[in-house]
Order: structure tokens, then C-alpha cells, then sequence
């Protein structure tokens, strides 16, 4: 079923933050959060650190009337910056992968290409894909059906 949720990206501190959040709500997290650890990176990409390796990849925790917040920790060594603009992502969860190809194309046009990446498969079973509109806002969508 489809849904829409707030993704927040930290640099080194959404565990801090989500343990804070469920504190603050009473409620637990959907899932065990996931580690930086557990991504299956390619031979191409950079070593992580010990310390980021141990960093967040996703977390899900239930707030207030069926809305969710989602966090990341963002990784310095793959040369992410967290700055006012990147911390907070409008996060869709169409049910189809064509729904995630035309909401992207509609939301993608005249918006920042080198911030956006296109509709791809993913290594967790998704579909992914981000744009940043032309307004400076970030989307991301995440379908969990790979094939239509």
C-alpha cells in the first residue's frame, strides 16, 4: 500500500536522534535498524572507516497518525556534506514502479540533474530513485515491487 513519510539524514547522529524521537513519541522502531556495515559495496567504491561502518543505512519509527520518520547517517569518505537543503526528503512509497517513473519524470523536470538520481533497481529489492525539483525540495521514492 502506498504511503509518504519524512526521511532525515544526519551525519553520524541518527541513532542519538531516533532513540530521542522514540522517546519523545513512545514508540518503537519498525525494524531493527540497519547498518552501514551491512551494504554490499563494490570493489569501486571507497573503504568506509570502522566508525562509519558502524553508522546508520535506515531506520523506521512510527510517530503520530500512521506517519513514519526514516533516517540516514551521511558518509564524509563517500563525500557526503550535510548542509540545509539535503537533511529533509519527502519520501514516497508508490505501489508500482511505473507510479515511481512518472511521479520522478513529472517532479525530476527542470530540477537539478547532478542531485538526482533516476529510477534503479536497488541491492534491498526496491525501486529507487531521487530528484531535487525545481524549487530546491528533495523527493525520494522507494517502491518495493521490482517488476511490473
Amino acid at each position: 500500500m502506498a504511503r509518504v513519510s519524512t526521511y532525515l539524514n544526519f551525519m553520524g547522529r541518527t541513532m542519538e536522534a531516533f532513540e530521542f524521537y522514540a522517546s519523545v513519541f513512545g514508540t518503537e522502531f519498525v525494524d531493527p535498524p540497519q547498518f552501514m556495515r551491512d551494504v554490499p559495496f563494490d570493489d569501486h567504491m571507497p573503504k568506509l572507516t570502522e566508525a562509519e561502518q558502524g553508522m546508520v543505512m535506515h531506520v523506521e519509527l512510527p510517530i503520530l497518525a500512521g506517519h513514519v520518520l526514516m533516517g540516514t547517517d551521511m558518509i564524509e569518505t563517500l563525500g557526503h556534506q550535510l548542509q540545509l537543503g539535503n537533511n529533509v526528503s519527502i519520501n514516497l512509497e508508490p505501489d508500482t514502479r511505473a507510479e515511481v517513473d512518472d511521479l520522478y519524470a513529472k517532479l525530476a523536470e527542470g530540477g537539478d540533474t547532478e542531485q538526482s538520481q533516476p529510477p534503479m533497481a536497488m541491492f534491498w529489492g526496491g525501486y529507487y530513485a531521487t530528484a531535487l525539483d525545481k524549487f530546491g525540495i528533495r523527493w525520494m521514492f522507494n517502491c518495493p515491487e521490482v517488476v511490473d
